[in-house]
């Protein structure tokens, strides 16, 4: 067997561990790593980057660009889980369901999805794309995140510190500059971006994107079954399915797929008020387990293979 070569630059953060997680114990690849002293070293790095088959960038977007300049070998596939080339036309966009599996297998050069904007781009893209949405629409969403999107920093703080605070569900990105909209607007094919409100909640891992939307301002003659039925059509797949009835006797948990790598598309509402609502965890189809899928492909591999589904 030619096993893969394979490095994580930024192995220490928590998108980084959880890859490095997913890919010890496999025989399919052999995983280069650098010791604590030397994970900083530039040259190390550049030696690494090189020397592997596939690489992924689990860093600052500055870093990341750095480690992207440090590439000579042609050959060598990047899979950045930063946000700096998510909207670069030279990257894909490491979304395989929408952007095809061959796409992601035939590049070099792949951006994974950030954890908030992934959600919203596999409810939007496939709306604005077969017409059903306006790329003029105007848009709000709001998503119900786990505390580990936030990092070690903050993971730190959630599980050390105790305070009525904490214990709540705190809104944040209230100035309307979330990292994530650029992305959101880019890749879902919108003229504006959404004002997006995003919730960060006392459990560590998992999520829930919404985008309502009011019947009215779809395209004239759609409904709702127009949505089900593109969204049916597309997410059949192990990995992201679209699924009726995904609540939980009327709630929807932002934990209910906590430790998963999978995701579930559904829609909800009435006659005249719609909620598309994409439910996953944020460090797995949300980051690391994205990651993984695209590395999966790019190997001509199961795609499934390391992930929980």
């Amino acid at each position: 067997m030619n096993m893969k070569k394979v490095f994580i630059d930024g192995k220490a953060g928590t998108t980084g561990l959880r890859i490095y997680e997913r890919l010890e114990n496999r025989d399919d690849i052999v995983l280069l790593t650098l010791s604590e002293e030397d994970r900083k070293d530039k040259e190390k790095r550049r030696q690494m980057i090189n020397e592997s088959d596939i690489s992924f960038l689990c860093l600052p977007d500055e870093a990341s660009i750095e480690s992207v300049s440090m590439v000579e070998n042609q050959n060598t596939v990047i899979i950045d889980t930063s946000t700096a080339h998510r909207t670069n036309s030279d990257w894909t966009y490491g979304f395989p369901e929408i952007v095809g599996k061959d796409k992601v297998a035939n590049s070099k050069r792949i951006a994974v999805p950030g954890c908030h904007a992934g959600g919203f781009v596999a409810l939007i893209y496939p709306l604005v794309k077969k017409g059903i949405l306006s790329p003029d629409a105007l848009l709000t969403c709001h998503s119900i995140t786990g505390y580990s999107g936030g990092g070690k920093k903050m993971i730190a703080q959630y599980e050390q510190e105790k305070s009525a605070l904490l214990g709540a569900p705190r809104q944040y990105g209230l100035t309307q500059n979330h990292k994530h909209l650029k992305e959101m607007k880019g890749i879902a094919g919108l003229n504006n971006p959404p004002v997006f409100s995003p919730i960060v909640s006392d459990f560590y891992s998992g999520m829930v994107m919404t985008v309502p939307i009011f019947v009215q301002n779809l395209e004239k003659g759609k409904n709702a079954e127009d949505i089900k039925r593109e969204y049916t059509g597309l997410y059949n797949g192990e990995i992201v399915k679209y699924v009726e009835n995904s609540d939980e006797e009327g709630f929807i948990s932002g934990a209910g797929l906590s430790g998963l790598d999978k995701m579930e598309i559904s829609v909800f509402g009435n006659e005249e008020r719609i909620l598309l609502v994409a439910r996953y965890d944020n460090l797995g189809k949300g980051a690391s387990g994205a990651a993984i899928q695209c590395m999966n492909i790019v190997m001509q591999t199961d795609e499934k293979t390391g992930l929980s589904i």
